[in-house]
């Protein structure tokens, strides 16, 4: 099968339909270094991913953009032709990083099967339009990784600009996003801002760049088993022979013989079940979910209008809204209670903050009112 042949069974089977990839092409691979470094480098991670992954798309970043000058940003235009020697001594699709319309000129001209946006260039539209424009009647295929920042609307925007300047085939990238927060993680994962973009875009793949979520090789594999769990279409992982002696992101690339490891511990699960039982057995415990919603609505909607009775009762006697040491009282006594209900803590005292927080808004609404 020709590369371009392959591209578009991959292509068509993964991204260009509403029940994204399938079963025998899922999970969708996208490996290969985060920088082509040399023509030694591009070939020996390319040999040792043939075998071991088929269908992968190979990629790796011929122009690198660096926060600050000074640093590896990438061989450039000599990269585009050992990508071009990867398709042609092992058959397998290749994937770059395009930043303007010069790259994607220069793309078109070396075959290059897959283009991404990264996620600095998402974050401008102007630079996506810029792009799609280019990429316009070409039918080049595009990958969009989300925005630095955990802006939904920007990242739903890009594959938008795509799919409608360009009507290139389109699917999304989730790297996680920066955080000023103290992490384990390079970027945060905000899987509930994946989810929400999925939901969004049904008709869009999505995969995980676990490599740029992770920033460590010890969180990848249980960064790419919660993206196989939420029934995402696939990985992007970075791998080099020689990590510790990478040019860019040496951190948190991993060996191809530490990757075909990693591949070989995930459970891929189905999205569903032709088990009789298990339907049944799942309708009876969702309809008790329904029926625990229910009540925990009716439970949040009798606490609102206790809430507005203090509200009032706090006008008349000109009272502050925030009562520090009640408010403290509650978060414990709620955090006390949920390790006896089996309740993970952080997340009773998340629910609590919104919750107090809606009573804020509540309270000054009732106060402020003439």
């Amino acid at each position: 099968m020709s590369v371009s042949t392959q591209t578009s069974a991959i292509w068509r089977s993964l991204f260009e339909t509403t029940q994204g990839a399938s079963a025998s092409l899922r999970p969708a691979t996208v490996f290969g270094p985060c920088s082509a470094e040399s023509e030694e480098q591009v070939l020996s991670t390319a040999q040792a991913l043939a075998s071991a992954f088929p269908n992968n798309i190979f990629r790796a970043g011929v122009w690198k953009p660096r926060s600050r000058p000074g640093h590896f940003e990438g061989a450039g235009d000599a990269a585009l032709g050992w990508l071009q020697q990867v398709q042609r001594k092992y058959g397998m699709p290749v994937a770059t990083e395009v930043a303007n319309p010069i790259h994607v000129e220069k793309c078109l001209k070396a075959g290059i099967n897959v283009v991404w946006i990264g996620a600095r260039t998402t974050v401008n539209p102007f630079a996506v339009q810029e792009i799609a424009e280019a990429l316009a009647g070409t039918g080049l295929p595009v990958l969009v990784k989300n925005p630095i920042n955990p802006d939904l609307p920007l990242w739903i925007g890009a594959v938008e600009r795509i799919l409608r300047t360009a009507k290139s085939p389109a699917a999304a990238i989730h790297r996680g996003f920066h955080s000023h927060e103290s992490s384990v993680y390079r970027n945060s994962p905000r899987w509930e801002l994946v989810i929400d973009f999925m939901s969004a875009m049904p008709g869009i793949a999505v995969l995980c760049d676990a490599s740029h979520i992770s920033g460590d090789p010890i969180l990848i594999p249980q960064v790419a088993q919660k993206a196989l769990d939420l029934d995402m279409h696939g990985l992007m992982i970075e791998t080099h022979p020689n990590p510790s002696e990478a040019l860019s992101d040496a951190r948190q690339q991993i060996t191809p013989d530490a990757l075909q490891k990693l591949l070989s511990t995930l459970v891929v699960r189905q999205v569903d079940s032709e088990d009789h039982d298990f339907h049944r057995k799942l309708l009876e415990l969702r309809s008790r979910v329904d029926s625990t919603d229910d009540a925990l609505l009716q439970a949040l909607a009798t606490r609102v209008k206790l809430i507005q009775e203090i509200g009032s009762y706090k006008k008349a006697h000109d009272v502050t809204i925030l009562q520090l040491k009640r408010w403290e009282e509650i978060l414990q006594r709620q955090q006390r209670a949920s390790i006896e209900a089996g309740v993970d803590a952080e997340f009773v005292r998340k629910l609590y903050t919104l919750i107090h927080e809606e009573s804020i808004r509540i309270q000054t609404e009732i106060l402020n009112k003439r």
